[in-house]
């Protein structure tokens, strides 16, 4: 299987995702350094009496909000929300920090929204590469850029964003929820021992094999649905693959009816699903047995479990999004597919800038 993924990379990895993701600790490290008070004077004036941080974002720009939102409910001074949208949520006041995420600095629902929250005296920091938002901050007084580099596709650039998104939280007192370096260490090798390229017999690329034919379910407990949402996102853009999602132990007082497994009840496709169940070692006990239930009484025979190794839940999400990471590029050359092409998402884009 070795050389047929080098030539698949080589044939149908146009943006070098592969590069994008080996590199992915590295942007978290070169995020962290790139955000404090000297390198950003402006952090100084931030208020720290912050009621909560509003996260405007879509897409790969989007999901460290996700992120951020669980961190701050496990030990955060105040709730983070993350709102994907054209319109700011009614309970919206001045008193909530806005955190406006666009890689491109063109995304149009969060331009809008940016709009919005100024003209009702919002104080906004942009993290983006450049763009309309980006020009924002240099005609407001009121909103802050914090810049990223650019050139690759947003949900690659994953790294670059959150760890620019996790820094600004640390720096103004709202998460102790800093990364080490040994944690990011741990990371890297995560990043090799999980290379499709280099281990092209390995777990992952096992793994895609196994993928291929059947329904993608993905489950996961609660902390860990920022990892599980965006597993599920690059499946649909990377592999061209629908993947639908589940949590636990919200998922036991409804779909594990449809499940089956218990009575002769069940959805007609529960046995074709191919369940993958993300976890880590910080999961509630009580959850912790449910999901072993769940999969005693699972009707598929098609069932992985995905450990999230580390010594926080940060450290645990960021590496559960390096193996899933390779694992949807793994199943998107495995399906003939470019793991960088969005063609649908350009078509749309064109057709809605014909519109007024």
């Amino acid at each position: 299987m070795e050389e047929g993924m080098i030539r698949l990379a080589t044939a149908l990895d146009k943006q070098d995702m592969i590069g994008f993701s080996r590199s992915f600790v590295n942007d978290i490290r070169k995020g962290r350094e790139a955000v404090n008070r000297e390198l950003l004077p402006w952090l100084d004036d931030l208020d720290t009496g912050w009621s909560g941080v509003l996260c405007l974002g879509m897409g790969g720009s989007a999901a460290g909000g996700d992120f951020l939102s669980v961190l701050c409910d496990e030990s955060g001074a105040v709730p983070v929300r993350c709102h994907r949208g054209y319109d700011l949520p009614n309970w919206w006041t001045p008193d909530w920090l806005v955190l406006a995420t666009s890689y491109s600095g063109n995304t149009e629902e969060t331009l809008e929204a940016c709009r919005q929250a100024l003209k009702n005296d919002a104080t906004i920091v942009v993290i983006s590469s450049g763009g309309e938002l980006a020009g924002m901050c240099e005609l407001s007084e009121r909103a802050y850029l914090i810049s990223c580099p650019s050139g690759q596709p947003p949900r690659s650039a994953f790294g670059h964003i959150f760890s620019r998104q996790l820094s600004l939280l640390v720096e103004i007192g709202i998460l102790q929820a800093e990364i080490s370096e040994h944690a990011l260490m741990r990371l890297q090798l995560a990043v090799e021992d999980n290379d499709i390229i280099t281990h092209p017999e390995g777990d992952v690329a096992s793994l895609a094999l196994n993928l291929m034919q059947n329904p993608i379910a993905i489950l996961g407990p609660e902390e860990l649905m920022p990892a599980v949402n965006r597993f599920k996102n690059q499946l649909n853009e990377n592999s061209s693959r629908f993947a639908r999602i589940g949590a636990f132990p919200e998922m036991n007082h409804n779909e594990s009816v449809a499940w089956g497994g218990v009575g002769d009840d069940q959805d007609p496709s529960a046995a074709d699903q191919a369940l993958l169940l993300l976890s880590w070692d910080g999961i509630h006990p009580r959850v912790r047995h449910r999901m072993d239930w769940f999969v005693s009484n699972c009707p598929t025979e098609l069932a992985w479990k995905i450990h999230g190794d580390g010594e926080s839940l940060l450290e645990c999400l960021l590496h559960l999004c390096i193996m899933t990471d390779w694992l949807s590029i793994a199943l998107a050359l495995l399906h003939g597919k470019d793991p960088s092409a969005i063609d649908p998402i350009i078509s749309l884009k064109e057709y809605l800038s014909q519109i007024d």
